[in-house]
């Protein structure tokens, strides 16, 4: 690009209110986001929240890809300790509360229990001691602390847990984030809501600099459209994509990246299985496992395996699959589990930093933020990064933006300030069963564990046509007025969007497939959705569940 220096923007946006989705921006922004994962999601919450004009650009739709493929846990890293990465655990546990505290619609207390056997790599001891001070470390922590559990404790908490060697277990308490998506889409409409522009389905194809200083990005829109958005400063959290975004650079650094692949495994409800999450140890490499009540479901991960293969290839390898089903299966012997028991399963590319470690695990999960001078000025990379302390992340990188910018008096809020869906929940339940009883009491619970106290901004959408309040699914108990709610308020574009990233459905056991017909019913009745568009839709939402259902 070249020309005259673009302008300052004088921060044009910093009193704007709620924009659309695509609205237009003309003058340079404070700040442009590459990548509508959580980091890219909350730091644009962070920025606009401080004034800053800015801008989040994703390619797919928000959480389509990184974030989504996780744990969907909220925690210190209890294993971390064994790294010495003590800040690390502290700062993660200090995170927790504030999620609890902040989104207590999305992220609730998860009890986890950790047995241990004869021939088990840490006995009790060391693990209470580590479970010690893990709670040490948890100042202000709002959950119990942990207990130490006798053989019979043990098997009251996970009744099918194998017996043989069984010597007594550990209970501790970290956070669940059941639906990760909905964390991401909150802290985007809160960016949104404080003036941010958002921009999904828009691919950046490629960085602009004058010189050695960015100044914006080229944008690829849904169906082909070429524009420029200029920028005064860019943050690229685009997660396993960071060195093939910066790879348009005239002279790219050297590799950044050094991604590991996670499988998960999602089961139904199985005999004896633990009325807790379990933190168990694979019997055959000792690695570490998680057996999580989910959704009600099982998630059960992960593997941990270099992978550095285009991100949107990524798929569960067969053979990591049978691993995880087979070390369940050792620990939960009289629970029948065979290759016909995974309902789906899903892969991801965890961005970790590129280094020569043999071992995966002992690989930092610290995030690191590189600025790019002196060979791009104001270009950053987020590098690294747990869900659970993406909030503090996000207030790290604008820090450095205003700095930057000659704006270092602007003290992040995120830490003190709500979700938009934060809220009590027995308030909203009361308020949904009062003003709209055609809404079954399944269907108002989830109503809340998605929207939170915004349940009832959906449930208006009743009072125009009362067959909204009709299920779309048997298994989430999702209802129409989501659809609408979601392609008009949290920008979805997509059907797929829809069932996967906004009303869950989803991520039934069945993949979404019973809400399918009665969603584009809903599109077509309320949004003018023609044959031609039905079908489009369906194809994609076809594909989503391809992704998730197809053997590895």
């Amino acid at each position: 690009m070249s020309g005259k220096p673009l302008p300052d923007s004088a921060h044009q946006q910093r009193t704007n209110k709620t924009q659309e989705p695509h609205a237009a921006v003309t003058r340079p922004l404070d700040l442009l986001v590459i990548g509508g994962g959580i980091n890219g999601a909350g730091i644009a919450r962070d920025a606009a929240l401080r004034g800053l004009s800015t801008a989040l650009v994703e390619q797919d739709d928000l959480c389509s890809a990184t974030t989504r493929w996780s744990s969907r846990l909220i925690h210190g890293g209890l294993r971390y300790l064994e790294y010495g990465e003590l800040g690390l655990v502290h700062e993660s546990l200090r995170e927790r509360e504030l999620l609890f505290r902040n989104a207590p619609h999305l992220v609730r207390p998860l009890p986890l229990l950790i047995p241990v056997y004869r021939d088990s790599r840490r006995g009790l001891s060391k693990i209470s001691f580590g479970l010690w001070v893990y709670d040490m470390l948890a100042t202000g922590r709002s959950v119990p602390g942990y207990q130490r559990l006798s053989r019979e404790e043990a098997l009251t908490h996970a009744p099918g847990l194998a017996t043989d060697g069984l010597l007594g277990a550990a209970l501790y308490h970290d956070g669940q984030v059941p639906f990760v998506e909905r964390l991401v889409v909150e802290n985007a409409l809160a960016a949104r809501e404080a003036g941010a522009t958002v921009l999904t389905h828009t691919r950046v194809s490629r960085l602009l600099l004058y010189g050695r200083k960015v100044c914006g990005v080229e944008l690829e829109e849904e169906g082909g459209r070429r524009r420029e958005l200029a920028a005064r400063s860019v943050i690229n959290a685009s997660g396993p994509w960071v060195d093939r975004l910066l790879h348009s650079l005239p002279r790219p650094p050297a590799r950044l990246m050094g991604p590991t692949r996670g499988t998960h495994i999602v089961l139904a409800r199985f005999p004896g299985a633990p009325q807790a999450g379990c933190y168990l140890e694979a019997r055959s490499d000792g690695r570490p496992f998680f057996v999580l009540p989910w959704n009600g479901l099982f998630l059960v991960g992960t593997t941990d395996i270099r992978d550095d293969t285009d991100p949107a290839r990524v798929r569960p390898a067969a053979e990591e699959s049978d691993y995880l089903l087979r070390e369940l299966a050792g620990i939960f012997p009289k629970a029948g589990l065979s290759p016909a028991s995974v309902l789906y399963r899903y892969a991801g590319l965890r961005p970790l930093p590129r280094q020569g470690r043999r071992f995966t695990g002992s690989i930092t999960r610290r995030h690191q933020l590189r600025h790019h001078a002196p060979l791009v000025r104001g270009l950053y990379s987020v590098i690294g990064g747990k869900i659970t302390t993406y909030r503090s992340l996000a207030e790290q990188a604008v820090d450095r933006v205003c700095r930057q910018l000659g704006l270092g008096q602007l003290s992040g809020t995120t830490g003190g300030t709500p979700l938009p869906g934060a809220g009590e929940r027995s308030a909203v339940l009361g308020e949904l069963a009062a003003r709209w009883p055609a809404l079954s009491a399944a269907s108002g619970r989830h109503l809340w564990e998605v929207y939170g106290s915004r349940a009832p901004g959906v449930a208006a959408l009743i009072e125009e046509d009362p067959a909204l309040a009709l299920p779309i699914c048997p298994h989430s108990h999702a209802v129409g007025a989501e659809v609408l709610f979601a392609l008009q308020h949290e920008a979805a574009m997509h059907l797929d969007d829809v069932l996967f990233r906004r009303c869950m459905a989803g991520l039934s056991p069945d993949l979404g497939a019973a809400a399918l017909e009665p969603a584009l019913a809903v599109a077509a009745r309320h949004l003018g959705w023609d044959a031609l568009r039905q079908a489009a839709e369906r194809a994609r939402c076809e594909g989503e569940r391809a992704l998730l259902s197809a053997p590895g």
